[in-house]
């Protein structure tokens, strides 16, 4: 006779996300408020910092001021090591050797389940970092310092960690919640305006499909945002990663054990132009067409009024986003869009099964369990005639 035990636990995770400026001045408590949360007995803290190269390069102080400032703040703390600077963008989280490099820093510095590793830098790095970061000990504190837009109001406020595999972007990954993020908008200054403008591309995207306030604000301001408006950009920001962390803790499935993924409206796509394009086409930029995608599909199927695709198009043309790329119009041998093998890849994704959030009104959204591809073709011409007469 079979003897069974059913087994069920919660695990509780708590994670502050601190918005600042100028994490490095002595006179900014916020790294230190946060490494002393993490204080459980008198053993001093021990950390890693490893830094975005591209951040270092724009900010060559930053690792001597950090070394000040916990020398300040933490008298006792374990820094003994130079920060780790390594690449950032795919070319990290696509090079396996430089994570297990990192790996093995981490195994040198000899933390252990109460220390800290600090990532600072883009999304791809907090990726690879966070990764590397969740495999030591089966997790030490990773305390992440995202440097760019796309990564302070989207990815680097949320669970996840990956790198890159020939099977595909993101294959390997763990959920590992961070011990802290520190969004520090002194870091945006020196952004290019193409990685100022990525992340304006989520905000879109949660917009349309959870918050029709959000939207009309981003209407509103989508010229303030092109010209860098600083004081708009805080503002999108913050509204921005606090949708996405609501969308974590109430959604039920924080990760992602179901087959829904709003918070991928538009990324079927976005993923697959990032794939076709050899990564010349940025996340954001790609995350731009895509939500237009899905936009114009589902007018196309009587999910949604065009009125909503216009208002939608409109926004992030004058958000200053190209809204067409001639990769959307490359054919495969057999004469499909090879855009739409990105169903299958994110088919495969989510286990078998098609899931795609669809807007069905500004702030409100759907999920389909198939997509036509002859509306999907049709919606592809759309945005190609679209970016035609804009241009004309």
């Amino acid at each position: 006779m079979n003897r069974i035990i059913e087994q069920q636990f919660q695990v509780n995770y708590h994670y502050p996300v601190v918005f600042t400026r100028d994490l490095t001045d002595p006179a900014n408590p916020s790294l230190r408020d946060v490494l002393r949360r993490g204080t459980t007995g008198p053993e001093p803290v021990r950390l890693v910092a490893v830094i975005d190269a591209a951040v270092a390069a724009a900010f060559p102080s930053l690792g001597a001021r950090l070394g000040a400032y916990l020398h300040h703040h933490l008298a006792d703390a374990e820094f003994n090591h130079e920060p780790v600077v390594v690449p950032g963008g795919e070319a990290l989280k696509s090079n396996r050797p430089a994570v297990e490099a990192l790996i093995r820093r981490f195994a040198e510095a000899r933390l252990d389940r109460h220390a800290f590793v600090l990532a600072i830098g883009g999304g791809a790095v907090l990726d690879a970092v966070g990764y590397a970061a969740s495999l030591v000990h089966r997790g030490v504190r990773l305390v992440r310092v995202p440097t760019t837009v796309l990564a302070q109001n989207d990815g680097g406020v949320g669970v996840k960690t990956a790198i890159n595999d020939p099977a595909g972007k993101n294959y390997l990954g763990t959920f590992a919640p961070p011990f802290a993020v520190i969004n520090d908008r002194h870091f945006l200054a020196t952004l290019p305006d193409t990685e100022w403008r990525s992340g304006i591309a989520e905000a879109f995207k949660v917009a349309m499909i959870k918050d029709a306030a959000f939207f009309h604000w981003l209407v509103d301001h989508a010229a303030d945002l092109a010209a860098r408006d600083a004081d708009a950009m805080d503002s999108l920001i913050y509204r921005c990663a606090a949708l996405h962390l609501q969308h974590i803790r109430e959604s039920g499935d924080p990760f992602e054990f179901g087959r829904a993924r709003p918070l991928d409206f538009g990324h079927w796509s976005a993923h697959q132009l990032e794939r076709m394009t050899g990564y010349r086409l940025g996340h954001g930029a790609a995350v731009a067409i895509g939500i237009q995608l899905d936009t114009e599909y589902a007018v196309r199927i009587g999910r949604l009024p065009a009125t909503a695709a216009n208002a939608l198009h409109d926004a992030l043309a004058a958000a200053g986003f190209a809204l067409w790329d001639a990769a959307l119009a490359r054919r495969l041998p057999d004469g499909r869009l090879e855009v739409l093998l990105g169903l299958a890849a994110f088919r495969e994704h989510l286990g078998g099964a098609l899931s795609i959030t669809l807007p069905t009104a500004i702030g409100a959204c759907a999920d389909v369990a198939d997509m036509d591809e002859a509306h999907l073709t049709a919606a592809v011409a759309s945005l190609q005639q679209r970016a035609l007469a804009r241009a004309s």
